[in-house]
């Protein structure tokens, strides 16, 4: 295989070590396309992405597009002459772009495809109670998530985890499976094959769609809270006020209120089949508490 040249494609932090693995092996990174600067916080200054940030540190030639099909963006795209193109947690590419390397543009993915196609495969699979999930790196298509396989690696999902914790082993192994994706594309021996099995969607996660259902079962309640932890995290009304839960325990404890506390060590939630026990919350406006904090200065 000739020289790669290699635009990178990424924004969030889950596509940094990537992108610095690759740099520190010596390959050639062409271009970096990310997000534009958007403003953020108080003060509304404009905030860099992290994908940035590792690349301006490497000192990478950036491109900021705001729309991909921009007649601009794709001349300077096609005079980088890059022959492979990774995309890590970016957004949907148009044909024009992922067709152009002639060796195509590959994918990291959160799942172990085809389950959990879409937006938020690490949420999802642990609020659907998965034990294991995995990450995939697949040459794109025209359908998301559906291209070929290179390359996957599974990763347990341990009974403790939340997203945070899930999210940052995934992030951590997944720039090892892009470096070894990258190493057979440039021996030459990738072999891609279909992706098999059951179909499951990751739709992307909205805040109304993050309210807790205390009708279901405890184990349902608290895959739905881990799976949100701590980002954008699950919520509940207590006393008229939307409170956020970031960490809660299933307990056996068969209560006939929806809500019960001793306003000193715990605040308990009926579920359908017993109970769960907040151990962690923020209500709106105030810092992250345990809950032995949060009910010395709020009363239930």
């Amino acid at each position: 295989m000739k020289d790669l040249k290699i635009i990178y494609m990424g924004t969030p932090e889950f596509a940094v070590p990537p992108l610095d693995k690759l740099v520190k092996e010596g390959y050639n990174i062409v271009g970096v396309i990310t997000a534009p600067d958007k403003p953020a916080g108080r003060g509304r200054k404009l905030s860099k992405s992290a994908v940035k940030e590792c690349a301006e540190k490497h000192n990478l030639n950036i491109l900021q597009p705001t729309k991909l099909k921009d007649p601009q963006f794709i001349d300077k795209l096609k005079s980088l002459n890059a022959n492979l193109q990774i995309v890590v947690a970016f957004r949907m590419l148009p044909e024009i772009v992922w067709n152009m390397p002639e060796i195509g543009t590959f994918n990291l993915h959160g799942s172990l495809l085809p389950k959990y196609r879409g937006a938020a495969p690490i949420n999802w699979a642990i609020i659907n109670g998965e034990k294991e999930t995995g990450l995939t790196t697949f040459f794109l298509q025209h359908k998301i998530d559906t291209g070929d396989v290179i390359m996957q690696e599974r990763e347990p999902i341990l009974a403790e985890d939340n997203v945070g914790t899930l999210y940052e082993r995934l992030m951590n192994k997944g720039a090892d499976l892009v470096l070894k994706t990258v190493q057979k594309v440039e021996r030459g021996d990738v072999n891609t094959f279909k992706q098999e099995g059951s179909i499951i969607h990751a739709p992307k996660i909205f805040k109304e769609t993050c309210e807790i259902d205390w009708s279901k079962d405890s184990q349902e309640v608290h895959n739905f809270i881990r799976g949100l932890s701590p980002y954008p995290a699950a919520w509940t009304v207590i006393n008229g006020k939307t409170h956020k839960i970031f960490a809660a325990s299933i307990d056996n404890t068969n209560t006939k209120q929806a809500m019960e506390s001793d306003n000193k060590t715990y605040i308990r939630f009926k579920t359908a089949n017993g109970s769960i026990l907040i151990q962690e919350l923020q209500a709106q406006g105030k810092k992250r508490m345990k809950t032995e904090e949060y009910l010395r200065g709020n009363k239930l």
